[in-house]
This record gives C-alpha cells, sequence and structure tokens, in this order.
C-alpha cells in the first residue's frame, strides 16, 4: 500500500469509532504534485513511473506524454493512456526483434512490460474485469521477451508452494557455476515479480549477487493467476523457496539474504524470524505492525470500540456504511480498500481491515531474528511513519538503519525515484555483511 492512503482513511476511521479526529491533522505530502495537483494517489504512482528511468523500465519524456492523456481520478483514462503505451511499446519492439535490433527490442519489451503493469494497478475493483487479465497476461509476455534478449543470464521459474507453485525470475551474474551470494527478492502489496527487474535486482546483480526474485501469495503472479491471498507467516512462503535456492547451480549456501520492499518490509522480517538458513534480512522500508497506522487515527479512547466493530462477526455494523462513503469520496481509499480486499481474499472493506491488522511482528516475532538485519526509513513516508524505528527498536540481532531524506531526493516510500543512491546504500550494507561470514 502506498504512503498516501492514510490520509484518506484517518477521518472516516475516527469517526467510525464514534470520535473526533485528534486536533492536530495528519502531516500532509511534501512534495509537489505538478501532474495530477489534486490526486496524490496518481501522482505517486506517476513518480513510481519516472524512478523506473533509472534501471531502464521508464523514460522521463515518455511518462510525462502519456501522463498528459489522464484525466486525474479516472481509473479507465489511466489504463486507457498507459495500456496504448504498451501496445505502442510492443509492437515497437516487435518490429525491432524481426530486423535483428536486440537491443532496441529488449530496451522497448522492458519498458512495455512496466507500462502494462501500471495500466491495470486501478481496476481491481473488478478482478475479472478483462482489462485486468490481459494486462497482466501482456506485462509478463513483454517481460519475458526482454530478459530473453538480456546481457547475463535470466530464467523464469516456477518455485513448488503448497501444491501449487509460486511465479520468479532466476537472474544470474553469468552462465557458470561459480557459487556467489544469493538475494532473495520480494516486493508488497501491489508490486510484482517483473517490477523488480527494476527495483532491485539488477543493481545486485551488478554488484556480483545472483538474485532470485518471487511473488508469494496476495502478489501479482499468485493473485492474478490463481487468486492466492496474501498470509501473515510469510515464512511458509519464504521457506519452500530457500528450499529450491539451494537446488540451483551458483548458491552459496552460507550467503543467501532476503530482502522486503513497500509492505514486504512486514513480510521480510517475519519470514528471517522463523528461517534459519537466512544470512541477511533487508526491510525497505522497515514495518512492525501494518495495522499501526490505521489505528493511530482514531483516538486511543476510542480504539478498543474500534477494533470491536472491525473484529465483528459476519453481518450489518454501523462501520460499513462509513467504511463505504468513505470509499466513495476518496478515489485512494477506493483503490487501497478494493485492491485490498482482493489481495487479501475479503469480502468487504471491514473483513479487509479484520485481516490487515493481523500482519504486526508483535508477541517476540521480532526479537526472534538472528540474522543481521538492515532497517530502512524514508523520512517522507507517510504511510509508515515511525514503523521503521518501531521495529528497529524491537530488534535484538545485530541491527542497522538506514535514512533516507526528502533533501536528497530520497524520501519517499521506498526511496521511489532514488533508487541508485537506495541501492548503493543497501548493498554496500550487505556486501559489507556477507563478507563478515567465515567461508
Amino acid at each position: 500500500m502506498d504512503r498516501r492512503t492514510l490520509f484518506a482513511l484517518g477521518p472516516a476511521l475516527a469517526l467510525a469509532a464514534g470520535a473526533a479526529v485528534a486536533q492536530t491533522p495528519p502531516a500532509t505530502p511534501t512534495e509537489t504534485s505538478p501532474l495530477f495537483p489534486d490526486d496524490d494517489q496518481f501522482w505517486f504512482e506517476t513518480v513510481r513511473m519516472f524512478g523506473a528511468d533509472e534501471y531502464g523500465a521508464g523514460s522521463f519524456g515518455e511518462v510525462l506524454a502519456v501522463s498528459r492523456q489522464i484525466k486525474a481520478g479516472d481509473y479507465d483514462s489511466w489504463y486507457d493512456a498507459w495500456n496504448a503505451a504498451g501496445d505502442r511499446l510492443a509492437k515497437e519492439a516487435e518490429g525491432q526483434l524481426v530486423r535483428s535490433h536486440k537491443v532496441s527490442a529488449r530496451d522497448n519489451f522492458l519498458r512495455a512490460s512496466n507500462a502494462y503493469r501500471s495500466s491495470e494497478f486501478f481496476l481491481h475493483a473488478n478482478p475479472k474485469d478483462p482489462r485486468v487479465s490481459r494486462a497482466y497476461k501482456r506485462a509478463v509476455e513483454t517481460y519475458q521477451a526482454a530478459v530473453k534478449l538480456w546481457p547475463t543470464p535470466i530464467e523464469p521459474v516456477e518455485i513448488p508452494y503448497e501444491g501449487t507453485t509460486l511465479p520468479g525470475y532466476l537472474h544470474r551474474v553469468d552462465g557458470s557455476a561459480k557459487r556467489r551470494p544469493l538475494l532473495l527478492l520480494n516486493t508488497g502489496f501491489d508490486g510484482s515479480a517483473e517490477e523488480m527487474h527494476w527495483s532491485g535486482a539488477t543493481a545486485a546483480v551488478e554488484r556480483g549477487y545472483n538474485v532470485l526474485v518471487f511473488d508469494g501469495p496476495g502478489q501479482f503472479g499468485p493473485l492474478h493467476r490463481a487468486g492466492l491471498p496474501f498470509r501473515p507467516d510469510w515464512e511458509k512462503v519464504v521457506t519452500p523457496v530457500v528450499d529450491f535456492a539451494l537446488k540451483q547451480k551458483g548458491v552459496d549456501p552460507k550467503r543467501i539474504a532476503l530482502m522486503g520492499v513497500s509492505m514486504g518490509g512486514y513480510l521480510a522480517p517475519r519470514a528471517a524470524a522463523f528461517e534459519p538458513r537466512l544470512a541477511a534480512c533487508i526491510a525497505n522500508d522497515g514495518v512492525f505492525d501494518n495495522g499501526a497506522p490505521y489505528l493511530a487515527q482514531v483516538p486511543p479512547a476510542q480504539r478498543q470500540a474500534f477494533l470491536a466493530m472491525i473484529k465483528a462477526p459476519p453481518g450489518p455494523s454501523p462501520l460499513d456504511p462509513i467504511l463505504t462513503g468513505m470509499m466513495k469520496a476518496s478515489p485512494v481509499a477506493r483503490w487501497a480498500v478494493t485492491h485490498g480486499m482482493w489481495a487479501f481474499g475479503a469480502s468487504n472493506p471491514r473483513a479487509y481491515f479484520a485481516k490487515a491488522l493481523e500482519y504486526n511482528l508483535s508477541g517476540g516475532v521480532a526479537e526472534k531474528i538472528r540474522c543481521p538485519t538492515l532497517v530502512c526509513d524514508a523520512d517522507g513516508d507517510l504511510f509508515y511513519k515511525g514503523q521503521p524505528q518501531v521495529l528497529y527498536d524491537h530488534l535484538t540481532c545485530k541491527k542497522t538503519m538506514v535514512r533516507f531524506t526528502e533533501a536528497e531526493g530520497a524520501g519517499a516510500h521506498c526511496q521511489v525515484g532514488a533508487s541508485r543512491l537506495a541501492f548503493a546504500r543497501i548493498y554496500d550494507w550487505l556486501d559489507e555483511t556477507l563478507a563478515a561470514i567465515p567461508a
């Protein structure tokens, strides 16, 4: 979930608890939104597209041109513009490939994949919308067309998991069987294994890591393919991934690290608490309690009443019309809740919030982590504001905090738009941490 959702949810949640919002209002975003000044959600997703430029999955002028075709808050216009961009780029890439212009084709296929991924982002209120399935299919097809042309080996894989498989990609430094450190990489609430190509995998391969990217339940591939929802016990996902990784050539079993991005800042530490084969963990950004930002908007005296309504048995609730009204009033909340209902397997908004509150590292879970852990904290990450520090304070393992600031252009959620700066710090830490492990 992106960092602006809190602004839409907070007042309604406080009202639902039967109390006024605290006198001090939530902070407002520090950056301006020149393309979508009245729609923070559209602006953040646009910055996400701009940031993809750093590793070849976007183009600044292209993002500007597409964005000018979009009407703020209009989900159909967002889809139409980005889907058309994907179709245009894919067609051009196909023609280049026929004429043996492989580098040009590779680059256009990669940008096409990102355009398709973004196009269906706001359509999840109806997962059966044919535009959703087409965009997913094309995002995967064009990405896999790109990686066939990549200068380093990238292999699509299917990881055995509870009677089915999880999709992923094994990125290698080269085709040799030389043992190298392995980074396991998963996204969070709304990303994809394909997006992780430019959101961590390429930067790690450049530094000599093999990388196994995967989508777990609730994430892009398993959600689109089979409707598999999120689960809070993420170690049940990561353990089969580690089992699979250890069967691959060139994996140093003593140097397997895990990084989770966005809500993955909860998922990765949760897995590390119970998977002893991990040599390092990175939470980017750190999350101790996924439900804390929601509860923070409810005055303390009303929280028990709010939680009681959230956790009440199925049936009519005074909370339901308030949540419905909140979603009608805010496109930010509408996207967050409708996507959350699909990704968490919830039948209604209240059920989604109940499930989201289950994702926390309390009860001594964080304290179980034994491997060195890096916690990232972006000072403009207003959704998970304060959560990295809470996670860091609970850790009893060897731990490091790295902070990213607005002043250096890296203060956004997961340092969107400043990936090269961020990955330099993150992977420098990982280099030094794994180098300290005896051979």
